[in-house]
């Protein structure tokens, strides 16, 4: 399925071996710096604590983590009432599952797989279906922002924290996610209200940076306009608020039944606390190699460690199987829905990142 020929362009291809080697270099520097740390690291006590585990508690954390895909098709269904209202989220699993299996196996350059999966699906243009995807990202950012408020602004739940001087540093980082929150609701305000205007404002504002830079910005903020559009009245609102709020409640259970599986009191971290952990990861995946990670589990390591007390031998192996569970989990079965729908990963990459790149009127890469 991967090893089907395509044609990148020498300009791409040298574009992603520069990134996955600064990455590469990246990543190696942190391993050395976590370790030279843990100069009494012991294999032997890591490959014991990883023996160790409950399987059952991993399977339901897998569970978990596709429950949450079967939600992400449930919310991507809501944003299609307006335009395909017979369309179901049964409809839309296979492509949700294969287009993770993309990001998982691909990096960035599968990120636009699963809207041009469903673009297809549908018989939807494609950027209507990108519009979609960033409002999506609004969703995820918005909810996740709430409940990992919720949890740091609650009495009891970040104060019982092992290192409790931690608090206040997570407190400073409620208040950014609050005004995050805040400021993008009101850029999505204004767009929906007065997107061409947006629009001709952010392309007069970025021209002189480059000849087609702020053309590229200005066909963005179309594009999160028309997404916003899919968003029918207050109870389509509600519907998708409570669907993210709830999925990443669901992931936040999946990574509690990761941490429990190891059955001892360094790993009983609770709900509330969890989603410092979650948080960390995603701010780590943002340095990540296709299909090996890094960044991710280096954070979710480092944070087990110094926040909760972890050993570094429990928190290396925890780290590496929350990555497992819900990152690439997914793997298995989105190749073999790929395989059963005679898809190539590496071509719909290309495909999904050419009609991108038409939609804002850049040149296809060859």
């Amino acid at each position: 399925m991967l090893s089907e020929d395509c044609e990148f362009s020498p300009f791409m291809d040298k574009k992603r071996i520069l990134a996955s080697v600064v990455v590469f270099l990246i990543l190696a520097v942190l391993v050395y710096l976590q370790y030279r740390h843990w100069r009494t690291f012991d294999w032997g006590t890591f490959w014991s604590q990883t023996h160790r585990i409950k399987k059952i508690h991993v399977l339901h954390g897998i569970a978990l983590i596709y429950l949450g895909y079967l939600m992400r098709a449930l919310r991507w269904k809501i944003f299609l009432k307006p335009v395909r209202p017979k369309t179901t989220a049964r409809e839309l699993i296979s492509p949700t599952l294969v287009g993770f299996t993309g990001i998982a196996l691909l990096g960035r350059a599968g990120e636009f797989i699963r809207p041009y999966l469903i673009a297809r699906r549908t018989d939807l243009p494609f950027s209507s279906q990108l519009a979609v995807w960033a409002v999506e990202r609004i969703f995820d950012v918005g909810a996740f922002a709430v409940l990992t408020v919720a949890a740091i602004f609650l009495p009891t739940a970040l104060p019982s924290i092992p290192h409790p001087e931690y608090y206040r540093r997570f407190q400073e980082a409620g208040f950014a996610l609050i005004a995050l929150v805040v400021g993008t609701t009101v850029v999505a305000i204004i767009i929906g209200r007065n997107g061409e205007a947006a629009a001709q404002w952010v392309e007069q504002r970025f021209s002189h940076l480059s000849s087609n830079f702020g053309h590229k910005m200005a066909e963005k903020v179309r594009e999160f306009g028309t997404g916003l559009n899919t968003i029918h009245g207050p109870l389509s609102l509600l519907w998708l608020t409570l669907v993210s709020v709830g999925m990443w409640y669901v992931i936040a259970l999946a990574y509690q039944e990761v941490t429990h599986s190891y059955g001892v009191d360094a790993l009983a971290i609770p709900v509330s606390q969890l989603l410092i952990l979650m948080g960390s990861s995603m701010v780590g995946s943002m340095l990540q190699l296709p299909a090996v990670g890094g960044g991710s589990q280096m954070a979710t390591i480092a944070t087990l460690s110094s926040v909760f007390d972890v050993p570094p031998e429990m928190a290396a192996s925890c780290g590496i199987l929350l990555w497992l569970v819900t990152f690439a989990a997914v793997v298995p079965v989105g190749l073999l829905l790929a395989h059963r729908e005679r898809l190539s990963l590496r071509k719909l990459s290309v495909e999904s990142h050419q009609a991108e790149k038409l939609d804002t009127g850049s040149p296809p890469t060859s």
